[in-house]
């Protein structure tokens, strides 16, 4: 998936009093699987914990190491909830939450596209009330609702780092010290910590790491995330992919030439996988630690870039999942021209176990990282989604402009190959999140193909028949767009939603 990147007292001893709350929540999934896959009810297993990073489901934009956009934690439901807006006059498409409770996003202005890290006190009350819903038979039975736009939450501390390309720096992750890791502008590797002292917060890079000697002045990092064994994988645009060690020595490998890194990377206990305009890749240490692929597996990227779509070729960040270990498959969305098919591989020798058309209600193509479980993975379309702005490269797309489509499938993995289980023409503008808690898909609605005064809802989904089962008005017309940003379900239950202004928060009750 892309996103468009884009010293304050109060409400410290909110923060605080949660903190010592909610720790033993998140501590509690850090725990569930221990060194093995950890079984999530009926869905299945997951992979591993990375001991790397910080709590299952909340330390990463798509929850965790191998993007399975799934979460241990139950979400708003689909009861009455009270939602709340904050504007920081920035996109926000990473939010994250540590085991410390403490919520950290990484943001861009809307002036001056300076990447800013934001330490946010979700405390505060939204408003809640009775919706209407979306005025649309196929969206399901409204049982939730909420009108207004009183405080999401507030930023406690910010620190702006140095810019880069439009993408570089979206993709950050929460380390095993509830650190922000992420590649600044100068391209340093950076972990920002974040501190109290007397009553007041702050931000700071506690550690970096110059990676200027194997990243060019004119190439950018657009994904990173650790391995089992501690070293940070990243890729760049221009197709370079590499790690750096626990000594800070970085080691890289070269794609082939004119395939471009468009999405952010996934790892498992298996691996590094990394998708580029051209193909899957499947990528591990060598002995001697530099970056080795292992296997290549091309993909139809179609023959232009899509309008809701923001490179030549997938969209999908690559997704592990599987029935037995949590992580025996990887999967990725093509970009064919007249329908786009899931393709499912094998992590241990990168042999296709199956693929299927999706989105047949919706349109060809997705700018999203798949949610993926077990045996199930869901896929939501963008076609003709209206992004404010595409990168510099991206080139035009075929055609100009299209009504945002939509469609949400999911397909089932089994002895048969990829089944459809259901195909729905859910309009999702932001990336689905499963909670594996509550049984429920969570996602933002958009209530309209595209238009300047189109709105949007928060939408509760029935996993097993794709039906909506609960949708509530959030704040805002299209300052408050979620232009298909992931969102953080946090330890209390709350879905914290990036926006292109800033924050909503959806809350029970």
């Amino acid at each position: 998936m892309h996103s468009f990147p884009f010293r304050s007292r109060a409400g410290v001893r909110r923060a605080t009093a949660r903190a010592g709350v909610t720790a033993t929540a998140l501590a509690v999934s850090v725990v569930l699987g221990g060194g093995s896959a950890s079984a999530v009810g009926p869905w299945g297993p997951t992979a591993p914990p990375n001991p790397f990073l910080g709590p299952v489901g909340t330390s990463t934009m798509h929850g965790d190491a191998g993007s399975s956009d799934t979460t241990p934690l139950a979400g708003p439901g689909a009861g009455r909830v009270t939602v709340g807006a904050t504007s920081f006059a920035s996109a926000c498409p990473t939010v994250l939450q540590g085991s410390d409770s403490m919520v950290v996003a990484l943001c861009t202005t809307m002036i001056g596209r300076n990447p800013t890290v934001h330490l946010i006190d979700l405390g505060g009350s939204g408003s809640s009330g009775s919706a209407d819903g979306l005025g649309s038979s196929d969206l399901g039975s409204v049982a939730a609702g909420s009108t207004g736009g009183r405080s999401a939450g507030t930023s406690l501390a910010e620190l702006e780092l140095p810019k880069g390309s439009l993408l570089g720096g979206v993709y950050a992750y929460l380390d095993n010290n509830d650190r922000l890791v992420a590649v600044d502008g100068n391209r340093r590797l950076v972990r920002v910590g974040h501190h109290n002292s007397g009553g007041t917060w702050s931000l700071s890079v506690d550690e970096s790491v110059d990676l200027s000697g194997v990243i060019a002045a004119d190439d950018s990092v657009t994904g990173l995330a650790p391995d089992w064994a501690g070293n940070v994988w990243f890729a760049t645009g221009a197709g370079r992919v590499g790690l750096v060690d626990g000594a800070g020595t970085a080691r890289t490998v070269d794609l082939p030439a004119g395939e471009r890194v468009e999405n952010s990377i996934s790892t498992s206990p298996d691996g590094t996988s990394v998708a580029t305009t051209h193909a899957l890749y499947q990528l591990s240490a060598a002995p001697g630690g530099a970056p080795h692929v292992d296997w290549r597996a091309p993909y139809d990227r179609g023959s232009a870039r899509k309008p809701g779509q923001l490179s030549w070729g997938t969209g999908s960040t690559p997704t592990y999942f599987g029935p037995s270990t949590g992580h025996e498959y990887v999967t990725i969305v093509d970009s064919a021209d007249t329908r786009v098919s899931l393709l499912v591989y094998r992590v241990s020798d990168g042999q296709e176990v199956c693929r299927t058309p999706v989105l047949a209600k919706g349109g060809p193509g997705s700018e999203n990282s798949p949610i993926a479980v077990g045996s199930s993975v869901f896929v939501a379309g963008t076609y003709g989604y209206p992004y404010p702005a595409v990168p510099e490269n991206a080139g035009p797309s075929v055609p100009a402009s299209a009504p945002f489509a939509g469609g949400m499938t999911r397909v089932d993995v089994g002895a048969g190959g990829c089944t459809v289980a259901w195909d729905t023409d859910v309009k999702s503008s932001a990336v689905p999140r499963l909670s594996t808690a509550d049984d429920t898909v969570y996602t933002v609605l958009r209530k309209g193909t595209g238009g300047a005064l189109d709105g949007f809802a928060y939408a509760a989904i029935d996993p097993a028949t794709g039906a909506v089962r609960a949708t509530a008005d959030l704040p805002g017309s299209t300052l408050n767009d979620t232009i298909q940003m992931a969102g953080l379900i946090t330890a209390e239950g709350d879905l914290v939603q990036g926006t292109l202004n800033g924050i909503v928060r959806v809350s029970r009750g």
